[in-house]
C-alpha cells in the first residue's frame, strides 16, 4: 500500500479527494496526519483531535461494480473493519451505533466519514476517512460520550501498527464487498449493532421523545424501529438520537 504522511492538513478526506480528482491515484493509496486542523464528521460535523495522540487517516478505494443501491454494504464493511481491529487489541465492550459509530461501553471512540464518486449507476471510488481516538486522555466538554484506546485500557499504542492493521482489515472487508457477500456482510454488522433488539429511548428531530426497538436496517440504509403501539417506522441519519 502507499502510505503518504502530513504533520498537519486541513483535513486527509479533502487532501485525498483533491489529489484524485487531478491524477490516477494507487487503489488503497493512504493518507495519515499528525494533526487533522478541521477534521470532518458525518453531515458536516466537526472531529477534534488532539495532535499526535490519534489515528486519522483517509483511504482511497476502487471500484469496478458496486451499485449506488448497494452502499449501505460499503458502510457495514468500513464500520466491520474497524470493529475486527478494536476486537483484536481486546477493547472491551464494542459495538457499532447506526450508521457507523465505533462505541467501547457507551464511549464514542472513532467515526467513519466515506465519501463517493459517481459514474452512472455505479461508484466508481471512494474516500474513506477513519478518526480513532488513540492515546488522547482529555477531552473537551462538549464530547463528554468520547473516549480513547488508552483510557479505556490502560495502555500507550503504536499509532503505526494500528493504521497497518486498519487498512490490512480494510482490505479484507472490501474484498469481500466485490465478492458482493452482501448478506454474510449484513449479518456480521447487524449482530454488533448498538442497542439491537433492546427497547431503548430516542428523541426525533422535533425533540419528542419516544421508546422503540431497533429492528433493522432498511435497503437503503435507514434505521428501523419498532414503536411501543407496535407500528415500525424508519429513520434517516439525523432524524433520530439515542438518549
Amino acid at each position: 500500500m502507499k502510505i503518504i504522511k502530513l504533520s498537519a492538513i486541513d483535513s486527509t478526506n479533502s487532501f485525498l479527494k483533491e489529489m484524485a480528482s487531478n491524477s490516477v491515484v494507487e487503489n488503497f493509496t493512504v493518507v495519515v496526519t499528525d494533526n487533522q486542523i478541521k477534521g470532518r464528521g458525518q453531515q458536516g460535523s466537526i472531529w477534534e483531535s488532539e495532535a499526535g495522540k490519534n489515528l486519522i487517516f483517509s483511504v482511497f478505494v476502487d471500484f469496478k461494480s458496486l451499485n449506488i443501491s448497494d452502499k449501505k454494504y460499503l458502510n457495514y464493511a468500513v464500520s466491520l473493519a474497524v470493529f475486527e481491529v478494536l476486537q483484536q487489541e481486546n477493547i472491551p465492550g464494542i459495538t457499532i451505533k447506526w450508521p457507523n459509530d465505533i462505541l467501547s461501553a457507551k464511549k464514542k471512540i472513532a467515526g467513519i466519514l466515506i465519501e463517493n464518486s459517481l459514474k452512472g449507476p455505479k461508484i466508481s471510488s471512494s474516500v474513506i476517512g477513519i478518526g480513532l481516538n488513540v492515546n488522547q486522555t482529555s477531552f473537551s466538554s462538549s464530547l463528554e460520550k468520547a473516549s480513547s484506546l488508552k483510557i479505556i485500557s490502560s495502555r500507550t499504542f503504536d499509532l503505526e501498527k494500528l493504521l497497518i492493521e486498519m487498512v490490512t482489515s480494510l482490505k479484507s472487508k472490501i474484498a469481500l464487498l466485490n465478492l458482493k457477500a452482501f448478506e454474510s456482510i449484513e449479518t456480521s454488522y447487524l449482530n454488533v449493532l448498538y442497542k439491537k433488539n433492546i427497547p431503548t429511548m430516542f428523541k426525533d428531530s422535533n425533540d419528542v421523545l419516544f421508546m422503540g426497538i431497533i429492528l433493522g436496517i432498511s435497503k437503503d440504509g435507514k434505521l428501523q424501529v419498532e414503536l411501543e403501539d407496535e407500528t415500525f417506522k424508519e429513520f434517516g441519519f439525523k432524524e433520530i438520537s439515542f438518549l
